[in-house]
Parts: structure tokens; sequence; C-alpha cells
């Protein structure tokens, strides 16, 4: 089977239902920037501070393949049954969070992105599920879109947030903390 088709050549492709959709549509803005949320999750994942958590962050991200093929499928057109989020999906998100928040100092201040190479993968993926979470909710508001979906990505960036915390507590990396210029 050949990866290529043409059929997206003239600025085209097909939704899961076949309904022919512009490549720059909001849908298809949503499920891509997904998609490379999902990427960054697999950069994370791969990071050798997550060696206990690759199988959370494998289950993250089936659930984000998940949500892209909601998102990639026509809601009034399709007839293929497509997998779902469950609230228990959230809840997995919330409980790991907490989990974590028990070994980590309370948090007083804002925290900037950096301090290991690792960590700012993290604090990239947050960023990322943000743009996701942002779209999809503007996506929301002409078209269908599954309310978990929404649910999920919010919890997600508080997760991947915990997540480079828990990461730079674990390197022993400074917490890069933001000081406000007041003057």
């Amino acid at each position: 089977m050949k990866i290529y088709t043409k059929t997206g050549d003239k600025g085209l492709t097909s939704l899961i239902g076949g309904t022919r959709v512009p490549k720059s549509s909001l849908r298809i803005e949503c499920y891509g920037t997904v998609d490379e949320l999902n990427s960054y999750i697999g950069l994370v994942r791969d990071q050798e501070v997550n060696l206990s958590r690759r199988d959370l962050l494998k289950e993250i991200q089936d659930r984000l393949f998940t949500m892209g093929a909601s998102l990639a499928s026509d809601p009034e057109k399709s007839k293929m049954k497509i997998p779902d989020l469950h609230e228990e999906d959230v809840l997995l998100l919330e409980r790991e969070m907490d989990r974590m928040n028990e070994t980590l100092p309370e948090l007083r201040v804002f925290i900037l992105p950096g301090g290991h190479p690792s960590v700012s993968y993290a604090h990239v993926a947050r960023c990322v599920c943000r743009r996701a979470e942002r779209l999809v909710i503007a996506l929301r508001e002409d078209s269908f879109v599954a309310e978990l979906v929404v649910m999920y990505l919010n919890r997600l960036s508080d997760y991947l947030f915990v997540l480079s915390r828990q990461m730079a507590h674990e390197l022993n990396a400074e917490e890069v903390t933001w000081k406000p210029r007041l003057s």
C-alpha cells in the first residue's frame, strides 16, 4: 500500500465519513494540533527520568489518538464506530497529579519553563496542549465536540505542569521561578 494518495494535492482532505474539507479548516487544525501534542508526549515519554511513567504516558498517547479519531470524524455523516474517551481517563490524570503533588514542595510562585532539557520538553507539551484545547473550544462553537475532549485536554495540561515539576524534583533541577520586575 502506498502512503501517498495524491487526493490532497488540491488542498482538500477527507474526514472520517467521507466529507471533503480544506486542509486549513478548524477541524483539521484541531486534530493536527492533537497529533503534534502526541508527538511531544512521545518525546517526554522517551526521557530517562520518565522510565517509571512510560506506560502512563503511552496511555495518554493512546487517548490522544482516540481524540484525534473523534475530531477527524464528520459528526453528521460518519457511521464508523469511533473509540471514545471515558470519565475514568480524566480521573486517571487527576489521581496521578494528586500522587505527584504529595512529594512536591508547595507552589507559592510562578514557574518558568526550563531548568533541565527534559523538564522543558514537558513544558512545551503543556503549551501545545493548551493550544489544542483553545482550538477545540473554538470548533465546539460551530460543530459537535464531545465534552470529554475539552475536559481531557484541560486536565492533561494541568498534568503536564505537575509532571514538569515532578521531573525537575527527580532530576534535582532548579525550578526556575518568575521574578516580576515591579519598577
